[in-house]
């Protein structure tokens, strides 16, 4: 039986965003082989800071910042990789997420780290990360981490 699964693979309790450095290689150990990772969470949950922490890890010496107006930034690691950070916050329909070339981004086998994924679930590979970040209060985050896979 062929069919995509998907399961909570582990969960995280950070005292503040500021924290998230403790849990990325975690994090980035549970993604590996895995090139896409879609951020969802509200507004100030700590999405961004959690892809600059993680940037920072895989040795970026770019800014790392918000890509809300852009919508995509472009890192370049230490290691000659690179890193594409979407923000699709503004994006009103999967047409303008293809006119972008969302679908080369995301078969390009670069790492991909999507915030407001929801308008491309149409067009997601079949093997993505997804982290959730859940704002418990002023200071305290959940994440949570389910690795879509397709099995045969």
């Amino acid at each position: 039986m062929t069919g995509l699964e998907a399961s909570v693979q582990k969960r995280w309790e950070v005292a503040s965003v500021e924290d998230l450095g403790r849990v990325v290689p975690e994090l980035f150990q549970a993604g590996k082989g895995i090139s896409v990772w879609l951020l969802s969470g509200q507004m100030g949950a700590g999405k961004t800071t959690l892809v600059r922490t993680l940037c920072d890890f895989l040795g970026t010496t770019d800014n790392v910042t918000s890509p809300t107006f852009p919508i995509v930034n472009e890192y370049l690691l230490t290691s000659g990789d690179t890193v594409y950070h979407f923000d699709l916050y503004r994006l009103n329909s999967l047409r303008e997420a293809q006119d972008i070339g969302m679908e080369e981004y995301l078969d390009s086998g670069a790492l991909c780290l999507i915030e407001w994924p929801d308008i491309i679930q149409s067009i997601l590979p079949y093997s993505y990360l997804e982290l959730t970040l859940e704002a418990e209060d002023e200071h305290r985050r959940i994440i949570s981490l389910k690795r879509h896979e397709t099995h045969n």
